[in-house]
């Protein structure tokens, strides 16, 4: 029967889980702000789980830090910058609480919001999300492209994914769980956590501007981000360009009926401006869907190369979380089977 991987059994009533990259400017109010949250709504009794994920400032050294002056602070370096999906993923590998808060760390979503959170919890729910009402700070472009994005995605996908929730959310053990037990490579987290099911319910709230530093998602990851949502959770591409390459085969077919026509009547009149429009638009067509289908080959290829999520370099914290952890098994090989040196 399959086990999830590297599981660790929940002794604590709450974990934080996250991710970093290039945060230490803002290292020090994270940690004030998460402990003041946790310590009136939780107690003692949780822990604060850093992942660096390739960091290239003071990052690790800050966390280092933080690890040993505070025995709840745990500290993850990651081997290299793996991206916010997978820093993610590892946070949550470890984590041991029974109930895990998810935050990034430029304190756009605050921290103040785990205790209403938790009451939510406490009436049923597996999973309480955050979902923006605002958005300071934010460009005109980054509000309507993720508003776009959002819309896109819910015609697209054969589930509800709720629009305006990033990762900021409350997720039962359980839930958890279940999470662990899908190791796809793309991981697009808020959609997997959809896919679940159980009762999620929505906390409203006003996204502030980042404390400190530069956005972790520029045009180029915001659109990879989005690829990976379309193509992890729709085939409707597919059977779009299905439909496309068939429609285009059919007109193909009548065009081919009328050159035939025409020659038998004698009457064939051919121009480069019609015969450039044809081949342009067939050419464009076929390179269109060669494009789809090359980003959902891409995908298929990661996931049969069976490669590792993720790597840990260093865990700095209780020794039996250290002791615990395999630190070359993330979840896509234990989940297979696998085991590490």
């Amino acid at each position: 029967m399959y086990q999830p991987p590297n599981k660790v059994q929940s002794s604590l009533a709450l974990s934080v889980v996250v991710p970093c990259h290039n945060e230490q400017e803002g290292i020090g109010e994270l940690y004030r702000r998460l402990s003041m949250a946790c310590r009136s709504s939780i107690g003692d009794d949780h822990e604060i789980v850093f992942v660096d994920d390739g960091s290239r400032d003071d990052t690790w050294s800050k966390l280092a830090a933080l690890s040993k002056a505070d025995p709840h602070v745990v500290s993850v370096k990651l081997t290299r910058n793996y991206g916010h999906q997978l820093a993610l993923t590892a946070g949550l590998d470890i984590c041991r609480g029974a109930r895990i808060f998810i935050i990034d760390a430029d304190l756009q979503d605050p921290p103040e919001l785990l205790g209403p959170m938790l009451k939510v919890m406490d009436g049923g729910a597996h999973v309480v999300y955050g979902r923006r009402i605002k958005r300071h700070g934010e460009s005109a472009f980054k509000r309507l492209s993720a508003a776009a994005f959002y819309r896109t995605l819910g015609k697209l996908v054969d589930i509800e994914i709720p629009s305006d929730a990033g990762d900021f959310r409350l997720i039962s053990r359980k839930a958890l769980e279940m999470l662990r037990r899908m190791p796809e490579q793309h991981r697009f987290v808020r959609g997997m956590m959809a896919w679940i099911g159980l009762k999620q319910v929505p906390i409203e709230y006003e996204r502030d501007e980042r404390y400190s530093g530069t956005t972790k998602y520029p045009l180029k990851k915001m659109v990879g981000l989005a690829l990976d949502a379309i193509t992890g959770f729709s085939t409707r591409p597919l059977r779009l360009v299905s439909h496309l390459s068939l429609t285009f085969a059919i007109l193909a077919g009548v065009g081919i009926a009328y050159t035939f026509y025409s020659w038998f009547i004698h009457s064939a009149i051919t121009g480069w401006t019609s015969v450039m429009t044809v081949v342009l638009s067939l050419g464009s067509i076929q390179l269109f869907v060669l494009w789809v289908f090359g980003e959902y080959l891409g995908r298929i290829l990661s996931e049969v190369k069976r490669r590792p999520l993720f790597l840990i370099d260093e865990i700095l914290g209780p020794a039996t979380i250290r002791d615990s952890y395999d630190y070359v098994v993330s979840p896509a090989a234990s989940a297979r089977g696998e085991t590490g040196d």
